[in-house]
């Protein structure tokens, strides 16, 4: 039997809707899951995090974090095929950066629409650029790149999905090494400011892609000695396979399942070839509504979910295919972390609510 962990990004609503959204939330089977658990908890996001719950969450349950900051850089580096060899990496997310009347805000890079052909035309770019300050820049996806900065140690940076929306002044990389990352992002703007795959975006209506945005950094050393130490303090639990469905690229890069459906997802979880830790699902489909505040779109998500993904699993917990199902729900603030089994499942006496998602 299978051990799942289910983690859904921006499924807690936001908390001053919470009441309003779970009235209109038709979910009975996430009501069964949510209720009938064997343990249930909520959990604040740390102070210190710059990065938002889930994001802390997954780099944890995987060995890829150090305190409050995911270093999984070098891991996403070898899902596509790349090799950190012996350096110091970021993943580099290409965006755009509107400057409005008193700060700066980034738009949420699911908005972008960057094509592979802009993606490559622009990397290129952009890559002469670090080259010329002495850094390397490789390329991953469209929307995930990597930049070796081997004495950026010190740099504190965001997840983009933390800085989202926010007065970047208070999400831009700071530390000793900031200005150097402010001077070659100056250099990669001017070199952008005319591109032609620019102008050819906004011919299509399409915002330019005018910043990049470096965060969660990792060398395959770092790496290595955060699982020595979490080794030591008998902190390392078996790290579980990773199916991803709908999320960024540096998160799908970490999977061995990339699943562009949800079609017979529990037949898919249940029957995968499994790690000794068990599977994990990452479903990230309702992150762009949630970011946009569009609340009737994500109603509509969690909805299609319901069908898709929580009455499935349900099915297949009470028929005992599954052993114990971890759900991770999370929004900007915190995440809720319950657990249900079988023979939760046969609680009876518990009517199945969704009061734990306010």
């Amino acid at each position: 039997m299978a051990h799942i962990s289910l983690v859904l990004p921006f499924a807690l609503p936001a908390p001053e809707f919470a009441s309003d959204l779970v009235r209109a939330l038709d979910a009975p089977a996430l009501a069964a899951l949510l209720s009938r658990a064997s343990s249930a908890a909520f959990h604040p996001l740390e102070a210190t995090a710059r990065v938002l719950p889930h994001e802390l969450w997954i780099a944890r349950r995987l060995g890829l974090a150090k305190g409050t900051a995911p270093g999984i850089a070098a891991s996403s580096m070898r899902g596509y095929g790349l090799d950190p060899l012996d350096g110091t990496w970021f993943v580099v997310n290409p965006a755009h950066v509107q400057i409005g009347h008193s700060h700066l805000m980034m738009g949420d890079t699911r908005q972008l629409d960057l094509r592979e052909d802009e993606a490559r035309a622009l990397f290129e770019t952009a890559r002469a650029c670090c080259e010329e300050e002495g850094h390397a820049l490789q390329y991953g996806a469209a929307d995930t790149w990597f930049l070796r900065a081997d004495d950026w140690d010190g740099i504190q940076t965001a997840s983009p999905d933390a800085a989202v929306g926010m007065n970047l002044t208070d999400w831009v990389p700071s530390g000793a090494q900031s200005r150097a990352f402010r001077k070659l992002q100056n250099e990669v703007q001017v070199s952008w400011y005319t591109h032609p795959a620019n102008a050819a975006r906004e011919a299509r209506g399409r915002a330019p892609i005018n910043a990049i945005w470096p965060w969660c950094a990792a060398s395959s050393a770092a790496e290595h000695a955060q699982m020595l130490v979490a080794r030591a303090a008998g902190k390392l639990a078996p790290r579980p396979a990773v199916s991803t469905y709908a999320t960024p690229g540096w998160l799908t890069s970490l999977a061995d399942q990339r699943l562009s459906e949800l079609t017979d997802i529990a037949a898919r979880l249940t029957t995968a070839d499994a790690a000794e830790g068990g599977r994990m699902l990452v479903c990230g489909s309702m992150a762009g509504a949630a970011i946009a505040a569009d609340w009737h779109a994500w109603l509509q998500e969690m909805h299609a979910l319901e069908a898709a993904l929580f009455a499935p699993l349900l099915a297949a917990l009470k028929q005992g295919r599954i052993k114990s199902l971890r759900l991770v729900l999370s929004h900007r603030d915190g995440h809720l972390d319950t657990t249900t089994t079988p023979m939760a499942q046969r609680k009876f006496w518990r009517r199945p609510t969704l009061e734990r998602l306010i």
